[in-house]
C-alpha cells in the first residue's frame, strides 16, 4: 500500500465559538481530529457526541475521533458513524479487551484505533496489529493542548513501523502531541503516517499554510512511496 503523510488538525485548539468557520479555514486537512475527554481518564473535559456530530454536519473531511475516556466499550460504539474511532489501551482491561472492542467498532462500520500514552509500551500490541486500523502514539501526556513533543516516544513508532512493514499490514501509525514542522520531520523519519496538530495549526494566523508546512516537512523526511 502506498503511504503519504496525512495531516489531522485537532479541533481541540480551534475557537469553539466559531467552530464551523474554523473548520472552513483548513480545507486541505486530510483528517480532522476530534478529542473527546471525560475529566476522569484525563484531567480535562472537552466535549462529547453532540459536538462531534455538529462537526460532522459541516464538513466532508475524514473525521478521526480520539476517545480519552473511561469505559470506552460502553461509549465508543456511539461514534460508529465517524471515520475512525480510537480508544486508549490503558482504559480497557488488557490487549484482548482492546482487540474485542476494535472488532465491535469494525462491525459497527467504522475504522478502529488504539492509543498509548507516552509511558505505555507498544510491545504487547505488536502481535495484534492486524486487529487495528490505526495505532495512535501520544507524544505528550493526554489531556491538554500546547505541550512539548517527547522525542523518546519515537522508539515506539519505529517498533510499530517495523512490524507493520514486516507483516505487510495496512495499519496506520498516528502521532499526537507537540507536532510542528520541526517535530514532524523526525516523526516521519521514524515511520509516522498521520500527524495530529492542534495549536500548531489553529493557533496560527494562516492555519491552511501551516498544514502545508507540516506536510512538506514530513514528506521530505519520511520514506513515503
Amino acid at each position: 500500500m502506498s503511504r503519504q503523510p496525512l495531516i489531522a488538525p485537532s479541533i481541540l485548539s480551534a475557537d469553539f465559538a466559531h467552530l464551523a468557520d474554523e473548520i472552513a479555514r483548513v480545507p486541505r486537512a486530510d483528517w480532522l481530529h476530534i478529542d473527546v475527554m471525560d475529566a476522569h481518564f484525563v484531567p480535562n473535559l472537552s466535549f462529547g457526541l453532540p459536538v462531534a456530530e455538529a462537526v460532522r454536519s459541516v464538513t466532508d473531511t475524514f473525521l478521526d475521533v480520539h476517545l480519552m475516556i473511561e469505559d470506552p466499550a460502553r461509549w465508543a460504539p456511539d461514534y460508529a458513524a465517524f471515520g475512525n474511532v480510537t480508544f486508549h489501551l490503558e482504559a480497557v482491561a488488557d490487549v484482548d479487551a482492546a482487540v474485542a472492542l476494535a472488532a465491535t467498532l469494525r462491525a459497527a462500520g467504522t475504522r478502529a484505533g488504539v492509543s498509548v500514552k507516552p509511558g505505555t509500551p507498544v510491545e504487547p500490541l505488536l502481535d495484534e496489529l492486524a486487529a487495528f486500523d490505526t495505532v495512535l502514539v501520544m507524544s505528550v501526556e493526554p489531556g491538554f493542548g500546547g505541550q512539548s513533543f517527547m522525542p523518546e516516544v519515537l522508539d515506539k513508532v519505529r517498533a510499530l513501523r517495523a512490524r507493520i512493514d514486516e507483516e505487510g499490514l495496512t495499519t496506520v501509525v498516528e502521532i499526537d502531541g507537540g507536532i510542528t514542522p520541526e517535530t514532524a520531520a523526525p516523526a516521519a523519519a521514524a515511520g509516522v503516517d498521520v500527524f495530529v496538530a492542534g495549536s500548531a495549526v489553529f493557533g496560527k494566523e494562516d492555519p491552511a499554510g501551516r498544514i502545508e508546512e507540516i506536510r512538506t516537512a514530513a514528506a521530505a523526511a519520511g520514506d513515503y512511496r
